[in-house]
Parts: structure tokens; sequence; C-alpha cells
């Protein structure tokens, strides 16, 4: 494996990689000549309409009456002219390159023109052929006679969602330098995304539409790369993204008159410095050797003490062995010292000392403010009563009569530290709603952007889930190639194919980086819709996740993360001339396979680093407070997956490894804490603190395996309850108003049927004049 010790990663997470490389990502280099293609398209028509004149020397007006013609231009019949019309308008959404001397100059003009295509309601035409495209027919059953799909299967709707891509990817990055006017188009767009008045549903709901069409094999061209990109940035644009999603939390529990958060998780991530991956058995030997003048000045400890962390991992695999920590005494440890948390410790442990008063101050160093929840307290309350009374009050937690005066305190510190999330209010008032339906009358529900994606999501939500977790599981390096499994390279395959070494490579290339890219859209996606969905209501959240668990997500990306890690992370599968903007300003210089190799000069790969985090964010989602997914990480063997990430030397990434490490932790047995000791201090130091949870010792009343089925069943009972209460509202329901009133039950307007206009007289005849009129059976009725 070479040394453990790899430098320390310079990344920065955020919503999105810089705004040149989210452009970039769009194309594949296998459409690199679809820009002189669509540059000649625009020049060609640009030549008869303004002659001897350049697109930067017309002023705004020249520029939007010719934008009009190109908009007249898409509603031709013929389908070989529309494609050069909206490839011409592609030229200039792209930054009228040819026009442009240097990158900056390129983007600039992308910028402007995207702001002038959205306000000439370029989008509203581009979102007609789109729909147009995926209800093509034609396209699909040839696609589907094909033994081999190319791109230019899939030309048509490339250019549409590169336009629209490009349309929401500028207008969506604010920048301090925008007119007023750019600003009022922006929440103009925002608004027209989110909340859809002509349409009965959101944009992003299309391109759902379209990764399930793609996923049941029915459209096999679709170009999953752009419509995953696209339905990404969509999402970022109406929801928001993470410094949004954290105002409006600090909003919510303002509203909800809870206190404010203790801290912003990113920004105190941030600040976390990155520690030392656990080292391997090789080098624990060379540095045992190496440090054996060095062993007089550490603190004493028992012979046997040291023996035990050389026991066995019971999780280890072949693959996993040299990762293990199996000499933990010599080693540096995680933060190249015996850390003070296991100094402590061994000086509590020594009979003849005791630790000074002030040691108690310790805790104040570390990162996070500790947190207690209701149920923590009524535990404790519960366990003292039942040890000092011998019975208990239930869920009372202000009672302390009876109890001595150390248990006063202990409440005391608790009740200092409890922390009511958002999701408790949410599920309490459930549970009043469900108790109280008629009283308390029908809920308030705020029109948000989220709100309404979810209500359009919601009857198709399994399938979405499916579909983006097939593609995902498509896309990960560790997939092997399977006949069966669906086809994610259609729009990055030449017609084609390479015939010298050269182009092999550079397509090997191209289809590892189309890979990742599909692997960060999804991703950075599904994050995104549970954490809305979990702030507007955490019902909502529990739907997308167990829908995710039902569809294997759990071992999905325990899957992905069991490869070589570090390998992933510093992956070279893009060629920086090749990339947008830079290969249409530049002349292009002779490539060779010796720089094909050589890649960017990059430490690592911001998408895949990006990615990871992600994906080990959606992991702790999933299983957060839920046992029977918890379990789950158990049965898979987690534990030496996850400690093969923490060789990752960035702080973000160790902090959501650890934190999967720790709610397991209580499940693996006496035997792998002991041989992991390195990773338990890591999670003390780097985790947030429960104050009374007994993570590290197995004590805990919820690792009982018998109650984990009836805890995902009671989950999903609540859901169907909070999704029938809330969006189906049938009109027979028993609490329905019933109208008495003879006149107005006669008089109300029914909608009949179309067809019922044209065949009401056969069924007068039918129903009504050939039914005999029984007078006497109304007597039986009295």
């Amino acid at each position: 494996m070479g040394s453990v010790d790899y430098p320390s990663l310079e990344f920065e997470y955020g919503d999105t990689d810089s705004y040149t490389a989210e452009l970039s990502e769009l194309y594949s280099y296998t459409e690199e000549p679809e820009f002189v293609t669509n540059r000649r398209c625009f020049e060609e028509d640009f030549q008869t309409q303004v002659q001897g004149k350049r697109w930067p020397d017309l002023d705004t007006a020249q520029q939007k009456a010719y934008v009009m013609r190109l908009l007249d231009g898409l509603e031709v019949v013929n389908r070989d002219k529309r494609l050069q019309v909206a490839r011409a308008i592609l030229y200039l959404a792209q930054g009228v390159f040819g026009e442009c001397d240097n990158e900056l100059d390129v983007l600039h003009w992308s910028r402007h023109n995207n702001f002038l295509l959205y306000q000439m309601g370029m989008f509203t035409a581009f979102l007609e052929l789109l729909n147009m495209e995926i209800d093509n027919s034609q396209a699909c059953s040839s696609a589907l006679r094909k033994p081999a799909i190319s791109l230019a299967d899939s030309t048509e709707l490339r250019v549409l969602l590169s336009v629209m891509y490009l349309m929401i990817e500028n207008i969506r990055v604010e920048l301090k330098t925008d007119s007023p006017e750019w600003k009022t188009s922006r929440e103009a767009f925002k608004t027209e995304l989110s909340f859809p008045v002509h349409s009965e549903e959101p944009f992003a709901v299309l391109l759902f539409t379209m990764v399930i069409k793609f996923c049941s094999g029915h459209a096999p061209h679709f170009p999953m790369k752009k419509v995953l990109l696209l339905l990404w940035k969509v999402l970022l644009f109406t929801l928001g993204g993470f410094e949004a999603l954290q105002v409006m939390k600090m909003k919510k529990r303002e509203d909800l008159c809870l206190p404010p958060l203790p801290e912003d998780s990113i920004q105190v991530m941030r600040s976390m410095r990155a520690a030392s991956p656990p080292a391997c058995s090789i080098e624990l030997i060379e540095q045992q050797q190496q440090k054996r003048g060095h062993r007089s000045r550490r603190p004493l400890m028992k012979q046997d003490s040291l023996d035990i962390y050389n026991e066995r991992d019971p999780f280890k695999n072949d693959e996993a062995g040299v990762d293990e920590e199996e000499n933990d005494d010599v080693d540096s440890g995680i933060e190249g010292e015996l850390d003070l948390m296991e100094r402590e410790a061994i000086i509590q442990a020594l009979p003849a000392q005791r630790p000074p008063i002030e040691r108690v101050c310790f805790p104040k160093g570390l990162p996070w403010a500790p947190k207690v929840r209701q149920k923590d307290i009524e535990h404790f309350l519960e366990a003292s009563r039942h040890k000092f009374i011998g019975f208990t009050l239930g869920q009372d937690t202000e009672t302390l009569i009876g109890l001595p005066r150390p248990i006063h305190e202990s409440v005391n510190t608790l009740k200092q530290h409890k922390y009511v999330s958002i999701s408790d209010i949410q599920i309490k008032n459930e549970e009043e709603l469900e108790k109280c339906p008629m009283s308390l009358g029908e809920e308030e529900v705020q029109e948000t952007a989220c709100e309404i994606l979810y209500r359009a999501m919601l009857y198709n939500l399994p399938q979405y889930m499916i579909a983006l977790l097939k593609i995902l599981l498509a896309a990960a390096p560790t997939s092997k190639a399977k006949t069966d499994s669906i086809n994610i390279l259609a729009d990055v395959l030449p017609e084609e194919m390479p015939i010298t070494v050269l182009q092999s490579m550079k397509l090997g290339i191209d289809v590892n980086r189309h890979k990742e890219i599909i692997v960060k859209s999804i991703s950075a996606l599904l994050l995104l819709l549970l954490k809305h969905f979990k702030l507007n209501h955490i019902y909502q959240f529990e739907y997308v996740s167990q829908h995710l668990v039902f569809a294997n997500c759990i071992p999905l990306i325990l899957k992905f993360f069991n490869q070589n890690i570090m390998s992933y992370i510093t992956a070279k599968n893009s060629i920086s001339v090749l990339d947008y903007p830079y290969c249409i300003v530049h002349e292009l210089p002779e490539l060779t396979a010796d720089s094909l190799e050589t890649g960017d000069n990059n430490q690592f790969c911001w998408r895949n680093l990006f990615s990871c985090i992600n994906l080990l964010r959606i992991l702790n989602k999933l299983t957060k407070w839920k046992h029977s997914r918890t379990m789950m990480l158990v049965v898979f063997k987690s534990a030496p997956i996850l400690k093969r990430a923490l060789k990752v030397k960035q702080a973000m990434m160790q902090l959501y490894v650890l934190k999967l490490l720790k709610i397991q932790t209580k499940y693996l047995g006496r035997q792998w804490r002991k041989s992991n000791m390195k990773t338990m201090s890591a999670i003390y130091q780097k985790v947030r603190h429960r104050m009374n949870d007994d993570w590290a010792y197995g004590n805990d009343i919820d690792a009982r395996p018998w109650d984990f089925q009836a805890e995902e069943c009671t989950l999903r009972a609540n859901i169907e309850a909070f999704n029938n209460r809330r969006y189906d509202k049938p009109q027979d329901s028993e609490f329905a108003p019933v109208d008495n009133c003879l006149q107005s039950v006669l008089g109300q307007r029914l909608e009949l049927p179309e067809d019922f206009h044209y065949s009401y007289e056969l069924w007068l005849e039918r129903e009504v004049f050939s039914q005999p009129i029984r007078w006497e059976e109304l007597l039986h009725y009295q």
C-alpha cells in the first residue's frame, strides 16, 4: 500500500465545484467536434441576417431581434432545420467563442447571452421541444433496434438539454456585478421552475420521468449524464444549497420558538484538522524499531493491557488485512501521539493516582456542543427511579422527589444541553393530528417549492429512487460489466469506435470521467432531496429514506467504498486541454500517450472527493437513530470498509466515517473495540458527544435484536398515515361533511364525461325508461 502518511487534502466542501469545472463537465470529450458544428450553424444563419457585423458589435435591441428570429425558426416542421436553429442557439449559450480571444470573454458572453435567451422566452420554447423529443416513439424504437447506441442517437436531446443546462447554471450563479434586471430575471426563473403555472408538475419531475423511462429500457438513447446534471442543478436552484438550508433551518426554529442552533455544522467541519489514518502493520513494525529509545517517556501500562490490541478483527478479510490496527501501543496514533483522552483513561485506571480536578474542563476543546434528547432524559430518570425508589413515573421529567442530590444535578446538566429538533416538533404535531382530526381541523401547509415537489413526486417516488440507484450501481467503479445492467455510456461512445491506441486511451479516460460525473450528480441530488424533505417535514424525509433502504442503497454505498478509495480520489480521469472553455479558444496541442497519462497536476479529483462525502452523508442520514439499519451496516461487514476510508486525510470525510463507525460500535463486540482503540479515540475527539450514550460499551437497551423489525413497520405505518392524511383526501371519507338538503343536492352541476353527450339518449332508454318502477318497495322502508 506504500506509506500511510498521505498528505492532508486542501479541499473545501460546497454546493458545487468551480463555475468553469461545472460547465466543462457537461460535455464529453467525444462531443468536441460538435462545437465547430454549432458555430457553423450560427454563422451561416447570422451572416444572412446581419452582414459584416459580429455578435458583440450588436446593441441589445438588435440582439433581441435576432433571438426572436431564432425563436421563429424553432417552430418549423422540418426536423433538420429545427436542429440547425437549436445548434445556433446553443452556440450563443456557449458564449460565441469564435468572437472571443480568451476564456474570460467566453464566460462573459455566455452569461450575457443566457440571460438574454431567458428574457426572450427561450426556455419555454425548449421545454416544448424537450417534451416532443421525450414522446418521440420513432427515436425510441429506432434506438431499441440498434445493437449499439452511440452519440448520434441522442443528438437532438443533447442539444436541447445543453442549452437548458447552460441557462440554469449561468442564471443560478449570483455575482456581485449582476444588474437589477438580471436579479429580477433570476427570481422569475426560480419561481417558474418551482411553481409551474401552465403545466401540472415542476420541471424536475419531467426529468425524473426521463430517468424512469431510461431505466425501464423504453428509451436507451436518453443522454443520462446531461439529464442528471440538469436535474441536480434544477433542485439546487429551486430548493437552495447548503447555506440556504442553514438559513431556512434557523428561520424555522425561530418560528417554532426553539432556541437557535449551537453551531453551523459545515463551518465547524471546515475548521477541523484531518487526522492521520490508522496505520498498516508493516509500518508499525518499522516505527517500533525507530521508537525503542522513546518508550521511557510513555505512561506506564500493564503488559496484558497492551497485548489486547493484537487481537484480530472479526470483520477482517484478506483485502483489509494490512489496514487493521494490530500494534496500537507502538503507533503514533490518529493524532500522532497518545491522545489526552487515552492518557486520562490510563491514569484513572491506576489505583495509586487520581486525576486532578481541572481534568473535568478537558471537553471544552471539543469541536461540538454536546446534545441530549428528551428520550435520553426519560431513560436516565426511569433507571434512577427504578434503582432508588423502586417504581417509575413514565415520561415525567420534572418530579425528582426521593432521588439523591447527584441525580438532581445530573438531570439539570442534561436539561441544559437538551436539544429539541424541528423533527421532534413535527412528529408530536402529527401524533396530535392523528388523535384529534375533528377538533384540530385541517393543517395549514405552506406552499413551498419543496412541498410542491414532494406532492408531484409522491406517487412515483419509489420508482424514482430505484432508477437513480440503478444508474449509480452501473456507474460505480466496483461494478462488473453485466449483460443485464443498463447502458449508461450511450452519450459518450462515438459512432466509429477507436482504431488507434491513443484514441482508445482517450475514450477510456472519457468513459471513466463520464461515470464519475454521474456518481457526483446522483449523490448530490439525493443528499439535497433528503435534507430539504427533512426540513420540510420529517415524514417526507422518512418516506424517501425508507424507499432508498428498500432499494438496497446501504449495501450499494458500501460496495462503492469497497475499493482502493485513495486511488479513486486521486484519479486523473481528465484531459485539461480538452475541457470547455479552454478547448474552444486555444489551438489544441498534439495529444500523446504521455500527455494523456499525466492528466492535471491537482492533488486530488474534486468531484470524486465530493461524491464520497455526499455518499457518506446519505448513509449517515439513512442510519441515524435507526437500529435496524445500523444492524445492516454490521451484517454487511462495513467496519473494515469504512476504516479504509479513513486513509483519506480530509476532516469532513473522516468525520462522517467516524460517525458511521460510532453508531455500530456497540454491536461489533468487545474484541473489535479492543483491537481498534485508535479509531475509538478518534471518535471521542471528533464526533459530537451524547452525554449518557454508552456507545463504546454495548450496554444499550436498544441493542435487542427482536425490536428491529417492529421499528421499521411502525415507521412505515406512520409515514402512510401522514401521506393519507395530507395528500389522499377521498370524498367519501367518514369525516367529510354530508349535504342533506334535497334542493342543493339536485342543484349541483356534475361534470359528465365527453362521450356521455353522444350516447345520453341510449343511456336514458336503458337506465330510466326501460326500468320498471316498483312503487310498493317504498313501503318496506317506512
